[in-house]
């Protein structure tokens, strides 16, 4: 079954506007599907649908793609633009002329690595779940996690948006206030680790992703942000 997503979202995937600006432009008819007028929550396939926009074809693969990993920080958020002020993880890259974008999201309380780009086809690959594109964060939570907890981790937890698929979990290190964990996933739901150990009876201190894909912090060689020239799914 072929994989699709958004229109409105991909539009924002491509660097083309912000998922509302790119709603404003489906709305002004501005925005065609292989040739027809598009409409607001349509779905479209990336892969084989003909995108334009004011009659011109998105194409970021004619564009000089571009490639960071940016490590976030606590307290900025993984948007473009923030209308409540925010500073965002765009702000840690400097002097770029292409209108580049986060790929994928960290909730505002968690820190670590991200990547930001202007390759449209490429953020579709690295979030959609049907790549199974592995996700790896280090976790400190309140307490020690049984063994029931941790194998419920592993089998697969219910959220609002359904099962988990089943996660990689393993314990690295506690004290006598609380344990951390080194959790892989292959979705990317909202908040979704603290969601999962929250559901299985455990509160998250501090989250911080460790991985994305093949890229892991290590790639930052101690700065905030990095340009790399490609982008590996493997």
């Amino acid at each position: 079954m072929t994989a699709t997503i958004k229109l409105q979202t991909y539009l924002a995937h491509a660097g083309v506007a912000s998922r509302r600006k790119s709603e404003e432009l489906i709305l002004a008819k501005k925005v065609k599907v292989n040739g027809q007028l598009a409409t607001i929550g349509q779905r479209v396939d990336p892969t084989s649908d003909q995108i334009k926009v004011n009659n011109k074809l998105i194409a970021g693969q004619q564009e000089r793609l571009r490639y960071f990993l940016v490590y976030k920080p606590v307290g900025y958020v993984s948007t473009t633009d923030d209308d409540r002020g925010r500073p965002t993880v765009l702000q840690l890259l400097t002097k770029i002329q292409e209108r580049v974008y986060p790929v994928g999201r960290l909730d505002i309380d968690s820190e670590g690595l991200m990547l930001v780009t202007n390759d449209g086809e490429l953020a579709y690959k690295m979030t959609h779940p049907k790549f199974h594109v592995p996700k790896t964060y280090q976790v400190t939570v309140k307490g020690h996690p049984t063994s029931k907890a941790l194998n419920h981790l592993r089998r697969g937890v219910k959220l609002s948006e359904g099962y988990t698929q089943p996660a990689e979990v393993e314990l690295t290190d506690s004290d006598d206030q609380s344990t951390t964990l080194t959790i892989t996933i292959h979705e990317g739901f909202n908040r979704q680790v603290r969601r999962m150990l929250e559901r299985v009876g455990y509160d998250t201190i501090k989250l911080v992703r460790i991985q994305f894909g093949s890229y892991s912090l290590d790639d930052l060689r101690g700065e905030k942000a990095v340009e790399v020239s490609q982008v590996a799914l493997e």
